[in-house]
């Protein structure tokens, strides 16, 4: 009789995991990345109290959980080629609640820093191999489902976790919050445990590690492919700049709730996903990298009129829901051209994509917190805005359209 309970690895088992526990599963591991960074964005300013620290040593703790998102990414993503995807999504989660446990009980700014890194990467995990697990158990239609509600969970996570923490807070503190993520934590684990294996021993990859790594060298020689990752990353770095900054300025400057904080941050999110649904309209992704480009340039410019000379809440708000929504169309169509410029390591061009966006994210976030916060977050959004402009039309002036026969990267 043939056992039907899995062992650690998952391979001797009968039973198959349905197809709603799958969707459910990677929806919540494709949440991991947006609820780590911006559930307890409300309660920043209050933990400059807590610990009694600057603000800009708060939002380091940002900062450390970004580079930790992106190192992440491309330890796990490999990881999981060669070993499968179960056993380093049991250890991502692991380790994920082991930080998240710590974090709440950090005696002080700097080791609650270096913890939120370790949370990045272990969160990280979820993220990278929920995109490869689809991958390897959906086909056709039932592929492009999986697909499409890991993308809709994209885009409801970054506007509810605020809106969750924000309500969090209203009942207790930041702790609070780190308490529901290790719960979430929890849930997680345990759909690991229940989770088959998917990746099959004759797929895995039978390359030495070292060498999985050595793709990313190849990846990055793609002189379009990085154009168009750079352009990506800066524009991307004017969104981590607004996440940094927005509780400071919303809560302190304008003087509103936490609460309504994360209410501004649901209408902001909501010109993210407008921007990147309309990005398909365009017959050239091309162009829709150009308007977005010119659009993120005049609104950058605007806003840091608008920060410097005191300009109410209305307009403020009004600038940044336009600029997010330029940012919205980049997201898609960037995306959708450096891939179509490094297609034969697609695999490898995607966690670098995913990481240096969240690298270039971990450099601004401390920046908006020198000195005055309204007039250092208008200066970097100009300053990446520019530089996301410059990579655009080196990309596009460089080569030809991507629906073109593409050639080792270059047209």
């Amino acid at each position: 009789m043939k056992q039907t309970k899995k062992n650690w690895k998952g391979t001797s088992t009968k039973r198959r995991n349905t197809a709603f526990f799958l969707f459910v599963f990677l929806g919540m591991l494709t949440a991991f990345g947006p609820f780590v960074t911006d559930m307890y964005l409300p309660s920043l300013p209050t933990m400059t109290s807590f610990f009694g620290t600057s603000t800009s040593m708060v939002q380091l703790g940002l900062t450390a959980s970004m580079l930790g998102l992106a190192a992440g990414q491309i330890l796990f993503g490999p990881l999981s080629d060669k070993y499968g995807r179960r056993s380093p999504l049991i250890v991502s989660m692991l380790l994920f609640l082991f930080s998240t446990l710590a974090c709440i009980f950090a005696p002080n700014i700097e080791v609650f820093i270096a913890l939120r890194f370790v949370q990045g990467a272990a969160g990280a995990g979820g993220i990278v191999i929920s995109r490869s697990i689809a991958t390897d158990k959906f086909k056709g239609a039932n592929l492009a489902k999986a697909l499409a509600v890991i993308g809709a969970i994209n885009g409801i996570a970054p506007v509810s976790a605020p809106v969750i923490g924000g309500a969090v807070l209203k009942v207790t503190n930041w702790q609070g919050i780190f308490a529901v993520l290790f719960a979430v934590g929890l849930a997680l684990t345990a759909g690991c445990f229940h989770f088959n294996e998917s990746l099959s021993h004759s797929k895995r990859s039978k390359e030495k590690l070292s060498h999985t790594f050595v793709l990313f060298k190849i990846v990055m020689q793609k002189r379009t492919y990085m154009l168009y990752v750079l352009q990506q990353a800066f524009a991307l770095a004017i969104l981590f700049a607004y996440i940094a900054s927005s509780p400071f300025i919303i809560q302190e400057h304008y003087g509103f709730s936490p609460l309504a904080f994360s209410l501004f941050f649901a209408l902001n999110a909501l010109a993210l996903m407008g921007g990147a649904g309309l990005s398909a309209k365009f017959k050239r992704q091309e162009n829709s990298v150009i308007t977005s480009c010119v659009g993120m340039m005049t609104c950058s410019v605007l806003l840091f009129v608008s920060l410097v000379s005191g300009a109410s809440i209305v307009l403020f708000e009004g600038l940044l829901f336009v600029l997010l929504f330029m940012l919205g169309l980049t997201l898609t169509s960037a995306t959708t051209l450096a891939m179509e410029n490094a297609r034969e390591q697609a695999g490898t061009a995607s966690a670098l994509l995913g990481a240096a966006s969240f690298l270039f994210g971990s450099i601004v976030s401390p920046l908006v917190g020198m000195g005055d916060i309204l007039v250092s977050t208008g200066i970097t959004f100009v300053i990446c805005a520019a530089a996301s402009c410059l990579c655009g039309w080196a990309a596009i002036h460089g080569h030809t359209p991507h629906t073109a026969v593409i050639n080792n990267g270059v047209c």
